[in-house]
């Protein structure tokens, strides 16, 4: 292993003991199978395992975290502070609507942008 590597999985294994540490543990009052991630969590906090890559998704499940925090990428900011824009509310407004009228709202915006409105 190169030394990238190795800083890579020396701060992954950072990551996933503070995760570990703040998260509220609900595990505990479930039976887990020893191939559970939350089992081997401390082996790879702690750099004693390496974590497979096809359980990063669950391990990053498990301690309710997203998996760009735990492979340590910048997490993007919810987005801009302030009132929702005009067409927004009114997506929002669509939303809302019962099920079975938010089909004709959208058959109705297709036409609209189609150009071909009834």
């Amino acid at each position: 292993m190169n030394p990238g590597e190795q800083q890579f999985f020396k701060d992954l294994g950072a990551r996933l003991a503070a995760a570990r540490k703040s998260r509220v543990c609900r595990s505990r009052r479930s039976p887990t199978s020893s191939a559970s991630p939350s089992k081997r969590l401390p082996q790879y906090a702690v750099g004693r395992a390496r974590p497979p890559v096809s359980m990063v998704v669950q391990m990053a499940r498990t301690l309710h975290v997203g998996v760009e925090e735990l492979l340590g990428e910048p997490v993007r900011a919810a987005g801009k502070r302030g009132p929702a824009p005009k067409l927004q509310q009114q997506m929002e407004r669509i939303a809302q609507l019962p099920r079975a009228k938010q089909p004709l709202v959208i058959q109705m915006l297709e036409d609209v942008l189609a150009g071909t409105s009834h």
